[in-house]
C-alpha cells in the first residue's frame, strides 16, 4: 500500500496495490461512487473508499479534524471550506476590504509597492496557501490601497511547471473571490510571436488558445461546487471588452498608446521555452504570445464571476527561425520586466482609480 499526503490541506491517500493499472476515478453515475464507512480499526479512523468496476479500491484517510465530506477529492482536495480559511485568515488580520485584485507575473511584484497602508501576508503563513518557487516571484500577499482603492496583489503566481496542478496554480483566485474580490487583473511576462511585436510592448489579452485544457487538464477538473460557479463556464468573454476598453483609454492619457497591443495568448507547461515548430504552429493558429501562466487563473476568475483583464508585457521576441542565434531566457525576462517598471507602475497607478471610479463605485 502506498500513500501520499497534499500539501497544505491535511490530506493523506492510501492507495491499495492491487488496482490492476486502472487507476481510480472519480464518483460518477455509472456506478463508480464513494462508499463512507469505518474500518474498525483501534484508531477509529474514517475512511472514503471508491470501488472502479470492481477492479481496485482507494481510500481517504483523515489526518486532520477536517470532515470526511469536506476534503473535496482526489483531483482538487480545495473545497470551499478550506479555501473559506484562507480567506477568513487574511480577512482577520486587515480591515482592507479589496473588490480590485492583481496577479503579478515574472518581475513584475514591484507593482505590489503602490499600497500604501499594506498588511503583508508571506504565502507559508496563510493556510492552505502554496508557496512560490521561481525567481522574481517574492510569495507575498499584499493588502492595501492604491490612492485610496483597497486592492489585494499577490507578489508572485504558481506555475504548472513547478510540480503544481492547475487547480492549485488557481487557487488563489477563489480566495480573492471570497475576499469579495470583483475585478481581478493578471499580468504575465511573454515571448512575442506576432512580428510586430518588440520587447517592451504591452499586450491586452482578448482571448487565449488553452493547449492543457485541449489535452485535458483544467483548474476545474473535477467534481463542482456551485458556490464558486456553473458546472459549465463559458469563457468566451472571460477577457471583460469594457475594461479592456478602459485600459487602452488610460494607455493613451498617458502617451502609453506606440507600444500598447491586443492580441491573443497562450499557456504552455514549460519550464523549457518553445521550438521553432512548435512556435510555428502557434502562429499558424493566429497567436500572438505565448507564456507559462495565467490562463489558469482567468478560467477560474469567470468560473467565479469575476471580471478580468490581463495584459502581457513582451520580454522577448520568439525564435522562429533555425538560423537564430539568441536562445530565450529567464535573465533577459527579468531585465526586460525591469526596464518597463516605472511605465508599468505608472499605467496601474492610473488604471485601478478609473476601474474603481467606471465599474465598483456605485456598489461601494
Amino acid at each position: 500500500m502506498s500513500s501520499t499526503k497534499f500539501a497544505n490541506a491535511g490530506i493523506e491517500i492510501e492507495s491499495n496495490n492491487h488496482i490492476n493499472g486502472n487507476g481510480i476515478k472519480n464518483g460518477s453515475s455509472n456506478g463508480n461512487c464513494y462508499t463512507k464507512h469505518e474500518n474498525g480499526s483501534q484508531n477509529g479512523k474514517k475512511k472514503l473508499t471508491e470501488i472502479t468496476n470492481g477492479k481496485g479500491t482507494a481510500s481517504v484517510t483523515k489526518t486532520q479534524e477536517i470532515p470526511l465530506g469536506q476534503i473535496g477529492n482526489v483531483v482538487s482536495p480545495y473545497t470551499y471550506e478550506i479555501i473559506k480559511e484562507s480567506a477568513d485568515y487574511i480577512l482577520q488580520k486587515t480591515t482592507h476590504r479589496p473588490k480590485i485584485g492583481i496577479i503579478c507575473g515574472s518581475g513584475l511584484g514591484n507593482l505590489a509597492d503602490l499600497l500604501e497602508n499594506a498588511d503583508t501576508f508571506p504565502y507559508n503563513q496563510i493556510p492552505h496557501f502554496p508557496v512560490s518557487t521561481v525567481s522574481g516571484h517574492e510569495g507575498k500577499l499584499v493588502v492595501g490601497e492604491l490612492l485610496n482603492v483597497p486592492v489585494v496583489c499577490m507578489k508572485g503566481r504558481f506555475h504548472f511547471y513547478e510540480g503544481y496542478p492547475l487547480w492549485k496554480v488557481a487557487m488563489p483566485v477563489r480566495v480573492f473571490k471570497l475576499l469579495g474580490v470583483e475585478i481581478l487583473i493578471v499580468t504575465n511576462a511573454a515571448g512575442g510571436l506576432n512580428s510586430t511585436y518588440k520587447v517592451g510592448d504591452i499586450m491586452l489579452l482578448k482571448d487565449h488558445f488553452n493547449f492543457p485544457g485541449f489535452g485535458g487538464d483544467s483548474a476545474l477538473r473535477g467534481p463542482n461546487d456551485e458556490r464558486f460557479g456553473p458546472r459549465f463556464p463559458p469563457v468566451n468573454s472571460a477577457y471583460d471588452a469594457k475594461i479592456r476598453s478602459l485600459a487602452k483609454k488610460v494607455a493613451e492619457e498617458l502617451d502609453m498608446s506606440s507600444y500598447i497591443r491586443e492580441g491573443v495568448y497562450t499557456m504552455v507547461g514549460g519550464p523549457s521555452y518553445e521550438t521553432v515548430a512548435e512556435l510555428k504552429a502557434m502562429k499558424t493558429l493566429g497567436i500572438d504570445a505565448v507564456g507559462m501562466s495565467t490562463i489558469p487563473e482567468v478560467i477560474v476568475a469567470s468560473h467565479c464571476g469575476i471580471k478580468t483583464l490581463a495584459f502581457s508585457l513582451i520580454t522577448n521576441e520568439c525564435v522562429t527561425g533555425y538560423d537564430g542565434e539568441v536562445d530565450p531566457s529567464h535573465s533577459e525576462v527579468m531585465e526586460a520586466a525591469d526596464k518597463r517598471e516605472a511605465d508599468l507602475k505608472r499605467f496601474v497607478s492610473h488604471l485601478i482609480p478609473s476601474i474603481n471610479e467606471s465599474f465598483l463605485a456605485k456598489s461601494n
